[in-house]
């Protein structure tokens, strides 16, 4: 009796751990976001001076991790007129999150008086 018991315990406490590898596998394996902005800038020297240092320090103490940012090169069609930024989230609800944080509002205050964006997210494919 005692002997079944002991393999009853064994096969349960297998299977939690293997349900809780599982769970943690999938948890990595949830795709990022990537936030894609086309910006149009009217006026660069300003847009440099004013914005660029608000929403870089904004995006530091975010976390934000950025993968691209400067003059695009058409391949096909026309390019945006001044630059493309790309960033890569965790979720949309945290490159959410970020858009309604003070920091981001203030920065983007100035960037408005200076530029027009095009701004959309698109899910990355799982690895």
């Amino acid at each position: 009796m005692k002997a079944k018991f002991k393999l009853t315990l064994a096969v349960l406490a297998g299977a939690t751990l293997g349900a809780a590898a599982i769970q943690g596998l999938n948890a990595q394996g949830k795709p990022v976001v990537y936030l894609i902005e086309e910006i149009d800038i009217s006026n660069p020297d300003a847009f440099t001076k004013e914005f660029l240092p608000l929403i870089q320090a904004a995006n530091k103490a975010a976390g934000v991790r950025s993968l691209a940012g400067g003059k695009a090169t058409a391949i096909e069609g026309a390019p945006p007129k001044s630059r493309v930024a790309i960033q890569v989230w965790d979720s949309i609800e945290s490159i959410q999150a970020f858009r309604g944080s003070a920091a981001y509002k203030d920065a983007r205050k100035v960037a408005d008086k200076y530029a027009t964006y095009r701004t959309f997210a698109v899910e990355g494919l799982p690895q």
